[in-house]
């Protein structure tokens, strides 16, 4: 397994303002963030209090996905946008299944790169390696990933919670259009996006909170989200809640029977 290149200047933590990343480790109970982190979570909490379960509920959406691709004969994947380590991981789900499974993670959050080594422990038959890279940088991502990965055979991209951090203008189609051209038939593509169709009140104030703290928030609406599975077939149950993806594979978050999750879900596979 690779160790994380590291770089000094990359592990400069700021903690002069909440972090996406760190609100959502705090929501889903970590201990990986800063007071200003939880500060601007407990204020989204007086909008909508549900988010920490919807946070974990999301969480299983990853899980579910990832045992479903193992099933689906997927030994690889690409995950970008990793977040703070959260067992179990992704690659701790795909390696049970599969133990030869290869995975590289990918993010650019310095807290993140701080905790990698607990992304570095695998089975002994299998690879893993971790990136640090902007994911909009996909050149590097791609030159790096590939020393672990082959493009030549299918594999799983994953992007959970991550394009509503990239707006419009700043090129999330683009991204996932340049990711998912390299991909070879048979490939994955893996999502879960915030919307803001479901609660649109509680949103709108969640984008103001956002927009205060000079952080990029761009939820999208169905047809939006559906727009990045452009040329890939989306699989059953299709375009969906993340509590309605597959619930058989998993076992229920705790109190997500009482909500209705704040994003859409769906994995599409490249003919």
């Amino acid at each position: 397994m690779s160790r994380p290149e590291t770089d000094p200047t990359a592990l400069r933590i700021d903690t002069s303002k909440p972090h996406p990343a760190r609100m959502y480790d705090w929501f889903l109970g970590g201990k990986d963030n800063y007071p200003v982190d939880e500060v601007m979570g407990r204020q989204m909490l007086t909008v909508e209090p549900s988010i920490p379960v919807m946070a974990k509920v999301n969480r299983a959406f990853m899980h579910r996905a990832t045992q479903w691709l193992a099933g689906q004969g997927v030994h690889q994947f690409l995950d970008i946008g990793t977040g703070i380590p959260t067992e179990p991981n992704l690659h701790q789900v795909a390696q049970q299944a599969v133990p030869t499974t290869r995975v590289v993670y990918c993010d650019n959050d310095p807290i993140v790169l701080a905790h990698a080594e607990a992304l570095l422990k695998g089975t002994p038959e299998g690879a893993i390696d971790y990136v640090q890279a902007d994911a909009r940088d996909v050149d590097a991502i791609l030159e790096r990933a590939g020393k672990t990965l082959d493009f030549s055979r299918p594999l799983a991209l994953s992007l959970i919670s991550l394009l509503h951090f990239v707006s419009d203008e700043d090129g999330a189609y683009e991204l996932v259009s340049r990711l998912t051209g390299v991909l070879a038939p048979g490939s994955h593509l893996v999502i879960s996006h915030l919307t803001a169709d479901f609660h649109p009140e509680e949103a709108r104030k969640v984008d103001e909170m956002y927009k205060a703290n000079t952080l990029t928030l761009a939820p999208r609406n169905r047809a939006q989200f559906a727009a990045f599975f452009d040329g890939l077939d989306i699989v059953e149950p299709g375009i969906v809640a993340a509590e309605a993806w597959h619930p058989e594979l998993g076992e229920p978050v705790p109190g997500q029977e009482d909500i209705v999750s704040a994003g859409y879900v769906a994995v599409g596979r490249k003919p």
